[in-house]
């Protein structure tokens, strides 16, 4: 009955937002409590000139109804600052409204979080866990998520980027982050980035997790498709399997499918700042096509995972294209014909880390290596009045 009552609900275009109270507006920010429409605060903060925050108090928010992304932001909405308050999951989905027979069951949005063409360094998207996308793909709500027309939207724009997408013009600041158990196919389940060669800045990726997501090809926990940059500091990657099933898009086009790629995947033309990052227990480490990224006091240790397509040989990072390699501490293969991985400069099949339950490695050699973690989540400060 409630799964009935909800579908009737979608189909005459009641939302949740009209159905609760209006957001409440303190002097710190925009509260929003469960129950409560997050998209409803991020308009109201972007047409405040001068508050701009919006704090998400703990609890599940799901998506109200079938559509690309549970939030958005576009030019529109450039400067806001949403932080979670507490303990918050944002998910893709919503068993209510999705069908059982579905691929993509339970999620109903392509992407939890949708970044846009038009945001600068001044958005923050902070300390959210992110989970649920499952390779639900809708073209429905284009217009009013992105109001830009002038940028070509090919089908990756719609089908990567299970947690978040970043498009166009858009260099967000994501922090704090827990993108946990997402899948998409073709890729990027974590983070999609498509600059299309807008690559005035990068996006910043700073003291997050990527835990057990998969993509069907690249990329599983952060894909640059090509023209694209990013900067990723202090994150740790764990549990992550790319190449789960055969190359959705080598099939149609005939082109060489990929097979065996990394859970960072980083495209032609494409270039990424990866500083103190761990990469462990994924299927393949890094793989990067760019040929101008820089790696710095990462640690790439036994990406063995046996998952996804079977018979090709795990590796720790593949920079053939060139890199810079830089006090990083690798254990396993690596690909690099070009040389540029030096045995003086970075530690090789180097020893046991020691990891403990955070994955912070209590060797002494590791000492400025790798992830360590922040607090990621602040108390909370105000209950619903």
């Amino acid at each position: 009955m409630k799964r009935f009552i909800a579908q009737v609900l979608v189909w005459l275009g009641l939302t949740a937002a009209r159905l609760v109270a209006a957001i409440s507006l303190a002097e710190d920010g925009y509260h929003v409590f469960p129950g409560d429409n997050i998209q409803e605060a991020l308009e109201q903060a972007a047409a405040n000139k001068s508050n701009k925050v919006v704090k998400v108090h703990a609890g599940e928010y799901s998506p109200n109804s079938r559509r690309q992304a549970l939030i958005w932001f576009n030019k529109l909405h450039d400067g806001i600052r949403l932080e979670a308050d507490g303990l918050v999951t944002l998910t893709a989905a919503n068993s209510q409204l999705a069908l059982p027979s579905e691929p993509g069951f339970p999620a109903v949005v392509n992407h939890v979080v949708y970044f846009g063409d038009g945001i600068t360094a001044r958005t923050i998207l902070k300390g959210f866990r992110i989970t649920g996308a499952n390779n639900f793909v809708t073209k429905a709500q284009t217009r009013e998520m992105e109001p830009d027309r002038t940028i070509p939207k090919n089908y990756f724009f719609y089908s990567d980027g299970g947690a978040i997408k970043v498009f166009g013009r858009s260099y967000p600041r994501l922090q704090n982050l827990d993108v946990v158990d997402n899948f998409t196919s073709p890729c990027g389940a974590g983070i999609s980035v498509q600059h299309q060669g807008f690559k005035q800045d990068s996006v910043g990726i700073e003291n997050c997790r990527f835990r057990q997501n998969r993509a069907q090809g690249t990329g599983a926990a952060i894909d640059l498709l090509a023209g694209s940059a990013a900067r990723i500091i202090n994150c740790l990657f764990v549990g992550n399997v790319s190449n789960t099933g055969e190359d959705p898009v080598a099939k149609t086009s005939g082109e060489q499918p990929f097979v065996n790629n990394g859970v960072l995947t980083i495209f032609w033309q494409s270039k990424a700042t990866v500083q103190n990052c761990t990469f462990t227990g994924n299927r393949n480490g890094v793989d990067d096509m760019g040929g101008e990224s820089t790696y710095t006091s990462c640690i790439f240790f036994e990406n063995r995972l046996d998952a996804g397509l079977k018979g090709f040989a795990r590796y720790e990072l593949a920079v053939n294209a060139g890199a810079k390699v830089t006090g990083c501490f690798i254990k396993g293969n690596y690909h690099d014909v070009r040389q540029v991985v030096s045995a003086t400069e970075n530690v090789l099949q180097a020893p046991p880390p020691q990891f403990n339950n955070d994955f912070v490695p209590g060797a002494a050699d590791y000492k400025n290596a790798g992830y360590r973690p922040v607090s990621a989540i602040s108390p909370p400060t105000a209950k619903r009045p």
